[in-house]
């Protein structure tokens, strides 16, 4: 064997090490704020922290309307933390809907080694509890990208009255092979996040919001979601949208008021 191959192996299986012990710092995007962290808003809002076990904290912030009609529970995407994804909350209560948004281990106040197993975990933790304040008729579960696994996961598991799903992908693995064809992920993946084997098993009607011109996360994939199960998933392209820009557009906000006054 010449030494340009051994060099090229030896290459190709360091790579393989670094992917498996670095992908959080891929995957995962996260702000990270101290404890005494005081979040500010002009609308009345509340902050939670559900303690899922010792040294776990997953901490949360609940906003308020007057007689509510349910409980919007926002699943965020992979990066930053529920400080900046709390501005998307007015596009829930707006409609006289409480929401609640919560970070994932290690974003934020959260706290807890990260998992895929203890993720879901967090989360249904964290449905439980709201079940208590709010029957499941009146909870509508919402995922947005990364977060799409997490709300399918939890709605699969449970009877919310809708499940939501903003730019999610069929499978995470086919989102990172897009990057990284020629690796076997199967067997490096920590996270696999089986939207397409969970929804499956989501008994609510489902609605799923995708840009026609997503580049991260291409349409395709919510096309084979619904495909999964087309009656009881609703696919609304929204021409034009991208990843991240969808509640730009006023298309965006027509479905999910359609979607909520329902």
């Amino acid at each position: 064997m010449s030494s340009t191959l051994l060099y090229i192996i030896g290459g190709y299986l360091l790579l393989l090490a670094l992917v498996y012990l670095l992908q959080e710092r891929f995957i995962f995007k996260p702000e990270k704020l101290h404890q005494g962290f005081q979040y500010k808003f002009d609308v009345p809002f509340r902050e939670l922290f559900f303690d899922v076990e010792p040294n776990v904290r997953i901490n949360g912030l609940h906003f308020t309307v007057k007689n509510p009609l349910g409980l919007v529970l926002y699943f965020h995407g992979n990066s930053r933390s529920i400080k900046g994804w709390s501005r998307y909350a007015k596009d829930f209560y707006r409609y006289n809907y409480d929401v609640v948004l919560v970070d994932y281990r290690g974003f934020g106040k959260s706290t807890g080694k990260r998992s895929e197993a203890m993720m879901l975990k967090d989360m249904q933790f964290v449905y439980d509890t709201l079940a208590v304040q709010y029957h499941e008729h009146h909870i509508i579960v919402y995922g947005r990208s990364l977060g799409s696994g997490f709300a399918a996961k939890i709605a699969s598991d449970n009877t919310p009255r809708y499940l939501i799903l903003d730019a999610p992908y069929y499978s995470f693995k086919k989102v990172v092979e897009r990057f990284l064809p020629f690796l076997p992920l199967r067997m490096l993946l920590r996270f696999h996040l089986r939207t397409d084997k969970w929804i499956k098993h989501v008994n609510c009607h489902t609605y799923i919001i995708h840009g026609t011109k997503d580049w991260l996360i291409p349409i395709s994939n919510s096309e084979k979601l619904q495909a999964i199960n087309p009656k009881k998933i609703t696919l609304v392209r929204i021409e034009g949208g991208g990843h991240n820009n969808l509640p730009s557009f006023p298309a965006y906000h027509n479905i999910i008021r359609d979607i909520l006054q329902y």
